[in-house]
């Protein structure tokens, strides 16, 4: 499952000084604009301490962790619906991922410049959001011109769409993200989602603070925070430049001391990876044993033929039923066959709701 979020934010915010604590891809990292031209990519492990504990019980021979694809996309600028700056390669590549990390810069440094001359995140988010709803609202319009042929002549998947398009239009124009006119039923939900729209896509609000403000924010990061509650987003404060500084240490030993230092029990990397995999909306559950401990990405609500498929195709064609452990019974109990002899392996069909957390193995005839 090739999950994409996408990290965008004003030039010189600290975006690819973030993705480079992120991934092992090092991003060009300097002080002026446009330094990020082409998409940086990384896959990135998402942290989890139940695959590890599960690695402790089974000792595999390999190993694959859960993992979430990070885009390190060029900084925008006010008017880049209309192409200024690098606008349309900016807009084009965040219409290919699934979520957005929104790095707002919240620290004040005299050595690095600000493309508007002065810090104000809320000034900042507002600049991306506008060239957004502006290239999303140039989407619907488009869209609203060829549907509304097809639907005076009756063509019933035309007038469906037009009834889905015209509440996204009047929220653009208000100035309000496309995500905040989705519709409510199955079939408009999926018209709505085709459109691909930009303000459509869950949003991460990271506000990138200095290291003094790194456990609990700042000014800033509160007025960030005020802004997102009233969109229904999330926000996560992390300080970049200390990430940094804590990815060239050489022990766990010293970054621990180092996270100690700044307030924190864990590094802003690892609560961002986190952060980034429940925006999509995602769920892990696990195949273990003496070959293989795996994590297997899935969407909550998906069932166990579905769940089984994400590993092959055939194994949700020929689905015959799954065993499922849960994972607080497999640590409990220290194994599979201690599980089974104590009546707590389940076994489920294809109604079966996988649960974040399941230990599963399937059955299947093909």
């Amino acid at each position: 499952m090739a999950l994409k979020c996408g990290i965008v934010g004003l030039p010189n915010v600290g975006k690819s000084t973030l993705f480079n604590c992120l991934s092992n891809a090092k991003a060009q990292s300097a002080n002026f604009p446009f330094c990020t031209i082409e998409p940086n990519v990384g896959v990135i492990p998402v942290p989890d301490v139940r695959i590890q504990r599960l690695v402790e019980l089974c000792k595999p021979r390999s190993v694959v962790p859960a993992t979430v694809e990070i885009v390190d996309i060029a900084g925008l600028v006010k008017g880049a619906s209309k192409g200024e700056g690098l606008g349309n390669k900016f807009l084009a590549n965040i219409r290919e991922t699934d979520a957005i990390l929104h790095v707002v810069r919240c620290f004040d440094d005299d050595n690095i410049v600000h493309v508007d001359g002065s810090v104000d995140p809320v000034r900042d988010i507002e600049v991306i959001n506008t060239e957004l709803q502006l290239k999303d609202l140039e989407t619907v319009e488009a869209r609203m011109a060829k549907a509304e042929k097809a639907a005076r002549s009756g063509d019933k998947t035309a007038r469906a769409l037009m009834a889905v398009l015209e509440p996204v239009r009047q929220a653009l124009l208000q100035g309000r993200s496309a995500r905040t006119a989705e519709p409510e039923g199955d079939d408009d939900r999926r018209l709505f989602r085709e459109l691909m729209l930009l303000t459509a896509k869950p949003v991460l609000y990271v506000c990138n603070v200095d290291e003094g403000a790194a456990a609990s924010g700042n000014e800033y990061s509160a007025r960030v925070a005020g802004l997102a509650r009233a969109e229904g987003a999330e926000t996560l404060v992390v300080a970049a430049a200390a990430e940094a500084d804590i990815a060239e240490l050489d022990t766990e030993e010293e970054r621990a001391e180092f996270l100690e230092a700044l307030g924190l029990e864990s590094s802003g990397v690892a609560r961002l990876i986190r952060a980034a995999y429940a925006l999509l909306g995602l769920r892990t559950y696990f195949t273990a044993g003496p070959d293989e401990v795996r994590a297997w990405t899935f969407r909550r609500g998906t069932r166990a033929p579905q769940a089984a498929g994400i590993i092959h195709t055939d194994f949700e064609r020929g689905f015959i039923r799954a065993n499922v452990i849960k994972y607080d019974d497999y640590v409990s109990f220290g194994s599979e066959a201690a599980v089974r002899d104590a009546g707590r392996l389940s076994v489920e069909g294809k109604d079966y709701e996988v649960q974040d957390g399941d230990v599963m193995h399937f059955l299947f005839n093909v």
